[in-house]
């Protein structure tokens, strides 16, 4: 009940005294006493404020596809202030929702303040600078918020593959308890990080193992902006032209800026060398791991994964070790370029780097892989193949087999999840960037396949390049203890110029360990791959872990 309904019966009340002036007074005093002081109680209630109701409705409409599914129940924002709230986990603070002056109708027309017993004048609001020092710290709001989140999420996959997820949400407090845990497992610190675009501004959400959700605000920069940086970021990357160059480095610093720069010292002081994003449609195929701060990139100081939402990846801890390798793949095709490296790639893998069973070409079939995966449970699958992720619904997407196109939403009918496979590697994909469905397919490969990671790359890099990652790649695996770390070294072996090919010789970052490159590629004699485009494509998709 507002207050101007209470000031209706307040009004509805000294009618009633004016149409009962002919009773007897004596018979009413009483009630009425007791009329007027229930009243008062009422009137000293909390309060939500309807304009403020309304300025949220307002908000809720310009978020992007990802956000679009509010839950009602979870009204982002609105604090009812007073002494009767119940408190959840700390000393409660005060949230307030205010207009701002400096907005017109059709802008963010929020300005929040978060004043704590702390300090009254803290406060979050819109001004010019990308780094805000003022955090969210609401107990209740701040954990509606994530919830929200990753309710939202979960309706997006769902509704991109055609089955309902939401029996997976995981409430915050359950997140950190899972973070604590992988940390206990496998001595990394890992944070979640939401990256959320509107019409107007930007918003970074970080969780960390400890205290409540940071919110860090980023006005000034709105959807196309950074969508335009994002395109323009990954097109000087991968443009062929640029691959002697460093034309790309003032983008990456614009985005880091921007994505990284203002939760960076909350980062470090929790010792924070894992990140799990979560990104907002439109931006979820960003090469990440070029980011750069000035000095170095974003890959020289975390590891990290690309994950749809953190409820909808596995949370369990398996080490790899002492595990196999089922790997398949194709050199040749009737309608896309051939991969000539394929063959070498196979073999040193299977027989040099991991123990496994590889089969090429013709043995690359639908029903060998189920027929491999049942006979022995296999915890690494490697596809040395093409695999597009592509516009239009889940269908669209595919892995070539040897003879035929295997469809995105097929894969879960392998069987990869029972036995459950733990990561999954596709050594020659690459995904439409700037369409939806497209980083659906992408950010969900994981979910789709039933596996618990997925190594995928965005653009299609080199046969030479590839090959030379993916020997760093497991190189690595075996002696880490979780994945993207692996995959982190790899990419570093690449940058730091570890791996090379000399004289038609391909070497990487262990010492004595060398290999000729295939006929095909004899004549590269000499080339490098510090470049992000022969490494920054590569991205862990689901769990870290």
């Amino acid at each position: 009940m507002t207050q101007a309904d209470l000031l209706r019966l307040y009004q509805g009340q000294f009618k009633l005294i004016k149409t009962l002036n002919y009773c007897s007074w004596q018979k009413l005093f009483l009630p009425l006493v007791l009329l007027n002081y229930f009243l008062s109680l009422m009137w000293s209630f909390p309060t939500t404020n309807i304009s403020s109701i309304n300025k949220i409705n307002e908000y809720k409409s310009q978020f992007s596809p990802a956000t679009n599914y509010l839950d009602t129940n979870l009204e982002f924002g609105i604090s009812l202030s007073g002494d009767n709230q119940e408190k959840s986990r700390g000393e409660e603070e005060v949230l307030t929702i205010k207009n701002h002056k400096n907005y017109t109708a059709n802008q963010l027309p929020l300005e929040i303040y978060f004043p704590s017993p702390q300090d009254k004048s803290k406060t979050l609001s819109n001004s010019n600078t990308a780094d805000f020092t003022s955090n969210i710290t609401l107990d209740k709001a701040s954990e509606q918020v994530v919830t929200m989140l990753e309710k939202n999420l979960i309706q997006e996959y769902s509704d991109y593959f055609g089955e309902d997820f939401q029996g997976k949400l995981v409430n915050p407090q359950n997140i950190q308890d899972i973070l604590v845990d992988m940390h206990r497992q496998t001595g990394k610190k890992s944070a979640v990080i939401y990256i959320l675009v509107y019409q107007d501004q930007l918003q970074i959400i970080l969780l960390t193992q400890k205290g409540q959700p940071i919110l860090k605000t980023v006005p000034g920069v709105n959807r196309e902006q950074l969508r335009n940086t994002a395109m323009m970021f990954s097109g000087e990357i991968t443009d062929f032209r640029n691959l002697n160059t460093t034309s790309y480095l003032p983008l990456a610093q614009k985005l880091y800026n921007w994505l990284i720069a203002p939760i960076a010292t909350a980062l470090e002081k929790a010792n924070i060398d894992t990140l799990l994003f979560s990104i907002d449609s439109g931006f979820r195929l960003l090469p990440l791991a070029a980011l750069h701060d000035g000095e170095q990139f974003l890959i020289e100081k975390y590891n990290f994964s690309l994950i749809p939402s953190f409820s909808l990846i596995n949370h369990n801890y398996n080490s790899l070790k002492n595990t196999q390798v089922l790997a398949m793949g194709a050199s040749k095709f009737s309608e896309q370029p051939p991969l000539p490296a394929v063959s070498v790639e196979l073999t040193t893998i299977t027989q040099k780097l991991w123990q496994g069973n590889s089969f090429l070409n013709e043995e690359f079939t639908r029903q060998n892989l189920i027929y491999q995966h049942q006979n022995y449970p296999y915890s690494i699958i490697h596809l040395a193949t093409h695999a597009e992720f592509i516009s239009g619904d889940v269908s669209q997407s595919y892995i070539q087999l040897w003879n035929e196109k295997l469809q995105l939403h097929q894969i879960g009918e392998l069987g990869w999840n029972n036995p459950e496979v733990e990561l999954l590697v596709l050594s020659a994909c690459r995904t439409a960037v700037g369409d939806k469905n497209s980083e659906l397919g992408f950010a969900g490969l994981a979910i789709a396949t039933g596996v618990k990671s997925a190594v995928g790359s965005l653009w299609l890099v080199n046969d030479e390049a590839t090959l030379g990652l993916m020997t760093e790649f497991y190189s690595h695996l075996g002696n880490l203890n979780i994945k993207a770390e692996a995959l982190r070294e790899a990419q570093l072996a690449m940058l730091k110029g570890k791996v090379v090919i000399e004289k038609g010789i391909l070497r990487g970052s262990v010492s004595g360990r060398e290999m000729s490159l295939p006929a095909e590629l004899a004549n590269i004699q000499n080339q490098k791959f510090s470049h992000p485009y022969y490494w920054a494509g590569f991205t862990m998709v689901g769990s870290p872990w």
